[in-house]
């Protein structure tokens, strides 16, 4: 690579410039072919092209992994995949969370693809600036990572207990804020984020927000919260700044493809959270057995991140499978 320019292969956050460059390359090249070429027009997304649409992107995903073991190492290859796997599955959490902004709003599924693509956009920023101030700190202060570890355990234990706890979109404090600084219309307009009409006490013409735009500003306000989690759980993995934000977006790139099928079927992965509880005490507890046990060997983590988050799936499917004895207890006192 030394024919390269030489800004081309000045270190950035302890990876060549170029490097950076081929990944922002390619999330431009996918968000350009999502919305210009397959989404251009409104429309709703059904389950099975949801499924193909997220295969896509977690082929190149992983696609984008292998070239990252081959260019950096089996290390980092590994700490990829695992970084992937945490952020995808704490993803999937998220979701249901979407889904109930979007119920709350009578979003219909036809809209619902532009709030999600626009949040991306947000979401690109945000880790962005979360992740380099996380890196910033981990460089100069390391006891930093026991602090993410002690959060993380934190937060494992508080989700396994509040697992069945659903948020309440009409108390959350940014929606309540929005509503008193901002003109909103009471209905949807289309695909408009913000409309022009006229105060009927002054008879001006004025700028309102819609739904839609109140929507998004909650979808990027829920990925803020989840960066909370899924940010120190990555950095306790790895401290490459490159394998952290790569993973991140990737997983988050293609969450929005596996959306309309995650929530066509949300109540058939309600053991999940208990998964991912267990992957952050899990993730959490091996930053400080460091200094008694060794490191973890990467492999040795992405199997049992992989192991519990499949348990959790396995687990939810096998127990919200048709004619279950709890589904079946539900139904008959949903009748009464």
């Amino acid at each position: 690579m030394d024919t390269l320019p030489h800004f081309l292969n000045a270190d950035l956050l302890g990876t060549a410039a170029w490097i950076w460059l081929v990944f922002a390359t390619l999330v431009v090249a996918l968000l350009a072919f999502d919305l210009g070429v397959l989404h251009k027009d409104d429309r709703a997304i059904g389950v099975g092209e949801s499924l193909v649409l997220s295969a896509g992107y977690i082929g190149a995903a992983l696609a984008f992994g292998a070239w990252v073991w081959w260019m950096k190492g089996a290390g980092s290859g590994i700490e990829y995949y695992t970084g992937f796997l945490i952020e995808k599955s704490l993803s999937m959490d998220n979701v249901f969370v979407i889904a109930l902004i979007f119920g709350y709003f009578a979003i219909p599924p036809k809209y619902q693809h532009r709030v999600l693509f626009w949040g991306i956009l947000g979401v690109i920023v945000l880790r962005a600036i979360l992740i380099g101030l996380g890196a910033t700190l981990v460089s100069q202060f390391s006891w930093i990572l026991y602090l993410f570890g002690a959060f993380l355990v934190v937060t494992g234990i508080k989700m396994w207990l509040i697992a069945d706890h659903q948020p309440d979109i009409a108390s959350n404090p940014l929606l309540k804020m929005l509503r008193r600084r901002l003109n909103v219309t009471p209905e949807l307009h289309g695909n408009a984020f913000f409309v022009r009409q006229t105060d009927p006490a002054t008879g001006r013409s004025l700028r309102y927000a819609t739904p839609l735009f109140l929507a998004l500003c909650l979808v990027e306000a829920v990925d803020l919260v989840f960066a909370v989690d899924s940010v120190p759980a990555i950095f306790a993995i790895t401290t490459d700044p490159f394998i952290v934000y790569t993973s991140n977006i990737f997983a988050i790139l293609g969450l929005r493809a596996l959306y309309f099928a995650l929530a066509a079927m949300i109540e058939r992965f309600r053991y999940l959270k208990y998964a991912l509880a267990l992957v952050l005490v899990f993730i959490g507890t091996k930053i400080f057995l460091v200094n008694i046990i060794g490191k973890f060997p990467p492999a040795l983590s992405l199997s049992v991140t992989f192991g519990l988050i499949a348990g959790g799936v396995i687990v939810s499917l096998w127990k919200t499978r048709p004619g279950a004895p709890h589904i079946a207890a539900t139904t008959a006192r949903s009748e009464h």
